[in-house]
């Protein structure tokens, strides 16, 4: 038979043990619900920070539409400017920002954003007219007249710039014409005798 001390046995050290896994638990359980609460309110502040990017996203491009129609170039590129910043692989904004510089003459860098835009997006018709209209200013009406077709085939039959983008065709074609007649003249020949002349 087991003694009353025996069965009085000294349970403190397991108490102790029981107490110091408790407290160690217990800490873990706490330092993780600190790395969750900070996780969350990480969360929160890039979301907050995400929709002030898109709030500020949308303003700058609607500001910058609003100047381009106005034809304010330069106040358009500078809008369109900070849409690539926050957006840099949107097509419209680069369609946008090679039509400001249109606007403004700059002919290299609005064909750069147009071909651009068209990597990023091969369907963004309104690049491929962009394109030409850049061309042309770069005295390249070979590469406009095909930058033009591209347009007209994506455009559709409905598109309301697709006559004019048909006119600017025949318009580069007369030209490019014209210049070949010219280049098959001889350059010893006289020039030619006008009507009337001599009389």
């Amino acid at each position: 038979m087991k003694s009353l001390a025996d069965k009085r046995r000294d349970r403190r050290p397991l108490a102790l043990l029981l107490t110091v896994a408790g407290v160690v638990l217990g800490g873990l359980v706490l330092a993780r619900y600190d790395d969750i609460a900070t996780g969350v309110q990480s969360l929160r502040m890039r979301g907050h920070a995400e929709m002030q990017r898109r709030g500020e996203l949308e303003q700058r491009f609607r500001q910058g539409v609003v100047m381009l129609h106005a034809r304010r170039y330069e106040e358009a590129a500078e809008a369109f400017h900070r849409v690539l910043q926050l957006a840099p692989r949107l097509p419209e904004a680069h369609v946008n920002m090679g039509f400001s510089l249109i606007g403004l003459a700059q002919w290299p860098a609005a064909h750069d954003f147009f071909a651009t835009a068209i990597e990023l997006q091969p369907e963004q018709a309104n690049a491929y007219y962009g394109l030409a209209m850049s061309l042309e200013g770069l005295d390249d009406l070979p590469g406009a007249i095909g930058a033009m077709r591209t347009y007209i085939h994506r455009s559709g039959d409905q598109d309301r710039y697709r006559r004019k983008a048909e006119a600017a065709i025949w318009e580069w074609r007369t030209r490019l014409d014209q210049a070949r007649r010219q280049s098959d003249l001889p350059t010893d020949a006289p020039p030619a005798a006008e009507a009337g002349a001599g009389d």
